[in-house]
């Protein structure tokens, strides 16, 4: 039943990869402002991760999920007021309530799954449910693609030569195509609301402290959620940063020369490749250890965005549509590993781990105004830095504290 809750907002996140090519001409934004919308989207995570582990704390693991969705279909529908002005800032407002309730549903999700068994297999739980958030990933470039990018587009030079009153007539039309999917998926998170709060889901006590209790130990005593934080902080940033650029990458006519319909079919497999990967990894999970499995991924990614900002064509193409097979078990390992050893602080390092998402709102940005400046061929440099960090976490800041002590 929670499975279905990592479909969902897998499937919202990866819309915003399809939006940053549909309204960067539509109001005439350059890279860095059109990043705003992953600025809007991932600061909200900055913005309400630890409410909502406050939440939690107050209402329980199961109502704060419900809380969650129901905020995220406000979000949704705020898209139609957005789209019918139109305007950039409602869309930004739109973005920011959606991600807040995705914010609480992460925050309650992620360590809810971890606790459902035995401590061992949680890497391995989280990265099955997680493959279930790539498919929603997956799935969502064919559906933006299909219903929100038009199948011939004008270019910024036609758009720029409009009258104002054709200008505004054009911005309607295409702003409106985003209502109704978005009033759609508004409706599908209610009703997946009433279901999870219908359902009978196990309360895990010993995971959770309530309002009020005092709890013989701190979150900042534990080594690896801070350096786990980091970790979610640049790996979202990373992943985030490169699924934004692909429509955009794919269109360079050195790299695809393909039209933005076309190339956001390909931004499927890179989000495809994760899917695929966290089921695999599920597996391997079984039988490595997480943080050797985490480190072999971070190398490979790193060197397979190294390749796509040296070579061209196909090549530029292929290997970094194949980074999204190694970031698969990246997110649920990095906080499994973050999370570990924590206890009744479980719901509160989660809402930390969580707040480090906002990477995702920072990083695109950054390389946003990169791209700005050097051509968004060799602005993936970013992400390889990003890879870098994870590879410390995954050898050396990953040992929760029971091993730093035991070595000692």
């Amino acid at each position: 039943m929670v499975t279905t809750l990592f479909f969902m907002w897998g499937f919202l996140t990866c819309l915003n990869d399809i939006l940053v090519p549909h309204l960067k001409p539509i109001f005439d934004l350059n890279y860095t402002r059109v990043m705003l919308i992953q600025f809007a989207f991932f600061g909200a995570y900055f913005l309400f991760s630890i409410p909502s582990a406050w939440i939690i704390d107050w209402m329980g693991y199961q109502r704060s999920m419900v809380a969650g969705l129901l905020t995220m279909g406000m979000g949704a529908f705020l898209f139609v007021p957005a789209a019918s002005v139109p305007s950039y800032p409602l869309f930004l407002f739109a973005l920011i309530v959606l991600a807040a309730g995705i914010t609480c549903l992460q925050v309650a999700a992620n360590p809810y799954v971890t606790i459902l068994g035995k401590p061992e297999t949680a890497s391995s739980r989280l990265n099955l449910t997680q493959a279930f958030n790539s498919l929603g990933t997956f799935l969502a470039p064919f559906f933006g693609s299909l219903f929100i990018l038009s199948a011939a587009p004008k270019s910024i030079e036609d758009i720029r030569a409009l009258a104002p009153d054709a200008l505004q007539a054009y911005r309607l039309h295409e702003a409106a195509t985003v209502k109704t999917p978005y009033v759609g998926l508004g409706i599908a998170l209610v009703l997946l609301a009433a279901a999870i709060g219908s359902f009978k889901l196990p309360k895990i006590e010993h995971a959770q402290h309530k309002v009020g209790e005092k709890v013989n130990d701190s979150i900042w005593k534990h080594p690896n959620l801070i350096f786990g934080a980091i970790g979610i902080f640049v790996y979202v940033g990373g992943e985030v940063s490169i699924g934004s650029f692909l429509v955009n990458y794919f269109s360079q006519p050195e790299i695809g020369g393909l039209t933005e319909k076309v190339a956001a079919s390909f931004v499927a497999f890179y989000w495809g490749g994760a899917m695929v990967g966290r089921f695999i990894g599920s597996g391997l999970l079984q039988k490595m250890r997480t943080g050797h499995l985490l480190g072999i991924c971070a190398v490979c990614a790193a060197a397979l965005v190294a390749i796509s900002m040296l070579t061209t064509g196909h090549t530029a193409m292929y290997s970094i549509i194949l980074v999204g097979f190694f970031n698969s078990i990246m997110f649920p390992s990095i906080f499994t590993l973050g999370v570990a050893e924590l206890g009744p602080l479980t719901g509160d390092g989660s809402g930390i781990m969580i707040m480090a998402i906002v990477g995702g709102a920072l990083i695109p940005v950054a390389q946003g105004a990169i791209a700005d400046r050097i051509g968004i061929h060799h602005a993936f440099f970013l992400p390889v830095v990003c890879y870098l960090y994870i590879l410390f976490f995954a050898l050396s800041g990953s040992r929760p504290n029971s091993e730093r002590y035991a070595k000692a």
